[in-house]
């Protein structure tokens, strides 16, 4: 059996690469920034990296540098390619970014994102076995395997790293498929990488050469297999993003089933990266999630709701066809109905706005009530101001609230009142203008229509 030695808390640095064109994107977009759940593919991988706390990383760009820069911010190293001469040749872009460190480098791609945190521990512990291989690949076994490269190997060990299109015909049987993963020591992959030459089908340096190098000078190469090939898919175009998007949204529906939520119909359900769901909470058909939501626990979201950016505190009632924006805020068994949409504003315990409202920029009370459309005009084209509802506050049907206003505790504004100032405790509020009676005049006003209709006709 093989035992792991003390080296494995040796540093840590990732090397991603993310320099190709993605041209089958289409995009005016990176690549590795398109996003599945909302977050871009590469930030995916980066989170997972992160649980390894690494001492350094590296991303390896080609076109699009501003892009990467922008979204990496200050969490990574940008190293550019260019030209683009292969893989091997893109790692070697990092070698001046970590001029001086001795520890383990792991190549990841930016591209193939859902490459678990314990794979990358296994290989990087793998690396640190008494047996002390070279360089560590990771391998897999997909349903197809035409497109990959392979990986020839024995009992763990590997005897040679071959691309597909120089592959034997034998060796094109083999079904272990090289994912482009691997893990070595900081010494040995760059002194490995200046040996790799270009004598291939592409005239490219091949990353995987490494490894043949290795062998070549008698030293040992292992291979880690992954049991699951969706961890190691890339993604290169439009289809292959919409196929790991409905990867994602299957296992985080089952996740969330798992953790005690009820998904009535879980296939039409969409979850973002970070959405929270509590226990025993049911989800109607088609609702989506957008980045931000937190749901507490007993919450139920009828059928066709959006919700990004908001709390939904326990007990609370959200739709059919609502929208919580950024900011919402609903308390303890509050209740947003059908075509309500919420922004920046809180709803405390037990307050209602059940039909056809916006409310934006606005404090709601507790046990207040909005009846339907209800408007907190909160915008006047060029500033954002706030509405204040106190506790039991009525507001009426089709009523306007002017911001920034103060409705008072109890108060009751009538329905159809456009409010442009505050409004007391336990006062009633009305604002319409005087009703106008004309006895007759729409039975004349139709006579003479008809009229004037059948004479045309004639």
């Amino acid at each position: 059996m093989i035992e792991t030695t003390p080296d494995i808390a040796a540093p840590l640095a990732v090397v991603i690469l993310a320099a190709g064109k993605g041209t089958r994107m289409k995009s005016d977009l990176h690549k590795v920034l398109h996003p599945i759940a909302g977050r871009p593919m590469l930030l995916h991988l980066m989170a997972s990296v992160a649980q390894l706390a690494p001492a350094h990383q590296v991303v390896v760009v080609g076109s699009g540098r501003e892009q990467l820069e922008k979204a990496v911010g200050d969490t990574a190293t940008i190293a550019v390619q260019d030209p683009q001469h292969g893989t091997a040749h893109a790692v070697q872009q990092a070698q001046s970014a970590l001029a001086g460190f001795t520890g383990d480098v792991l190549v990841l791609y930016g591209d193939v994102p859902f490459v678990r945190a314990e794979t990358m521990r296994t290989m990087i512990a793998r690396l640190h076995t008494d047996d002390a291989p070279t360089v560590v690949v990771l391998g897999f076994e997909p349903d197809d395997a035409l497109a990959y490269g392979r990986v020839i190997a024995e009992q763990g060990l590997v005897r040679k790293m071959v691309e597909l299109k120089d592959a034997s015909a034998i060796e094109r049987a083999t079904t272990l498929c090289n994912s482009g993963l691997l893990v070595a020591r900081a010494q040995d992959l760059f002194a490995l990488l200046a040996r790799v030459g270009n004598d291939n089908a592409q005239s490219e340096f091949y990353l995987p050469d490494v490894v043949n190098i290795a062998l070549a000078d008698g030293r040992g190469a292992a291979v880690v297999v992954t049991g699951d090939a969706d961890e190691v898919a890339g993604i290169n175009s439009r289809a292959e993003l919409a196929q790991a998007e409905e990867r994602w949204q299957v296992r985080r529906r089952e996740a969330a089933m798992a953790d005690g939520a009820s998904l009535v119909a879980p296939h039409t359900v969409w979850f973002a990266w970070d959405t929270v769901v509590g226990r025993d909470v049911v989800i109607e058909q088609n609702v989506v999630f957008g980045p931000g939501a937190v749901v507490a626990d007993k919450v139920v979201i009828h059928a066709f709701c959006h919700i990004e950016g908001a709390h939904v505190a326990s007990g609370a009632s959200v739709g059919p066809f609502a929208r919580l924006r950024p900011g919402a805020d609903l308390a303890e068994d509050s209740k947003v109905g059908n075509f309500v949409e919420v922004k920046n504003a809180k709803l405390g315990k037990g307050a209602k706005v059940n039909h056809l409202s916006y409310v934006g920029d606005a404090d709601v009370g507790a046990a207040a009530n909005l009846g339907a459309g209800t408007i907190t005009c909160n915008y006047d084209g060029y500033f954002k101001y706030r509405t204040v509802i106190g506790e039991r506050a009525f507001i009426g049907s089709n009523s306007a609230l002017i911001a920034p206003v103060r409705i008072g505790a109890d108060a009751i504004v009538a329905a159809g009142s456009t409010v442009s100032r505050d409004v007391s405790d336990g006062e009633l509020r009305l604002v319409r203008a005087e009703q106008l009676v004309k006895p007759g005049w729409a039975d004349r006003f139709h006579d003479a229509m008809k009229k004037k209709k059948a004479e045309k006709k004639g």
